[in-house]
């Protein structure tokens, strides 16, 4: 038994964690928190949260197909076309086929879509100081959830 139940089971009777022992309900109610953080921020740039997150890949890398955008996104390419056909009737994207195979869909940014990196960084700035935690914090951090995350996987 791992130490998440430390303390938890008695010899004799087993006795349910609370809800604040709950690791999966303070991973969802934080990300509750940082999506309502994102909500305004991402007003004034017609984008949802999930949407973002696709310009956000589209801001590392374009031309990748829609397939390894949903992989990035850890999502499966039926979650995240509809994402992608707003993007692109907002004229953010385009789509078009691979010429070496008609299977996949390539995506790119747009003059808009590239004009909006900046906001982008804007509001990864305003998060940043939204959390108020310190680089060193935030690079443990993102390495434990990324090591819970590959575990998970």
């Amino acid at each position: 038994m791992g130490p998440y139940f430390s303390g938890i089971v008695a010899m004799t009777k087993f006795i349910p964690p609370t809800l604040e022992q709950h690791l999966c309900f303070s991973l969802y109610s934080t990300s509750l928190k940082m999506t309502q953080l994102y909500k305004p921020l991402l007003a004034p740039l017609n984008l949802t949260y999930p949407q973002y997150l696709v310009m956000v890949v589209l801001w590392q890398e374009q031309g990748l197909g829609v397939k390894d955008v949903a992989q990035r996104l850890q999502q499966d390419s039926g979650s995240i076309t509809p994402l992608i056909k707003r993007l692109e009737a907002q004229g953010l994207i385009s789509r078009s086929r691979d010429s070496r195979d008609e299977r996949n869909v390539l995506l790119e940014l747009t003059a808009a879509g590239e004009a909006m990196r900046r906001a982008g960084v804007k509001v990864s700035e305003a998060i940043a100081d939204g959390c108020a935690i310190r680089p060193a914090e935030f690079e443990r951090m993102m390495a434990d959830l990324s090591k819970l995350n590959k575990k998970l996987t």
